[in-house]
């Protein structure tokens, strides 16, 4: 089932999502509805929050669906190491219509768990690091407006609070 993708400015945005401790029929069903949500919309990452759950769970696949088996679900992800930098346009599914140069690792080593409970690791390079990265944020309540300069951040802001204003951010 596709789900309605959560905008900038709702509150389970914007606070740390909840560590999944029991994998239940309830995170696998929801787990299948962020993958069809994720592919959609289109995207190459999505974290729970981003559709309305505070829960530790992020979908991606840096190939946006091209190659199905690139598709990687983690539970409780963390990051356990990062290293060099990069710097590429970003946007994000919660907000929809903006995008600014951001800053992420070039590399990064998550650790998490997969559907069934078991420890898993994933290396990521380039793209796959940044959605890492990107995803990482949204579970601790941050976006990726939160790496801009105060003026860069602000002036996105007070556009996305215009458009709720005038009833155009839905």
């Amino acid at each position: 089932m596709i789900r309605p993708i959560v905008l900038w400015g709702a509150e389970v945005l914007e606070k740390p999502s909840e560590p999944v401790s029991n994998i239940t029929d309830a995170e696998i069903k929801l787990v299948q509805d962020m993958i069809e949500t994720m592919y959609k919309a289109p995207g190459v990452g999505l974290a729970a929050p981003q559709v309305g759950v505070s829960k530790r769970i992020m979908v991606t696949d840096a190939t946006g669906g091209e190659k199905k088996n690139h598709l990687l679900t983690i539970l409780n992800p963390e990051m356990v190491a990062a290293e060099g930098e990069q710097f590429e346009e970003e946007g994000c599914l919660s907000i929809p219509g903006f995008s600014a140069v951001v800053a992420r690792p070039k590399k990064i080593v998550l650790r998490g768990l997969d559907l069934n409970g078991k420890e898993i690791i994933f290396e990521g390079s380039d793209l796959l690091a940044r959605a890492f990265s990107h995803e990482i944020d949204h579970l601790d309540g941050k976006f990726f407006l939160d790496h801009l300069s105060f003026i860069k951040r602000d002036i996105i802001k007070r556009r996305i609070r215009k458009l709720i204003r005038q009833g155009k951010w839905e």
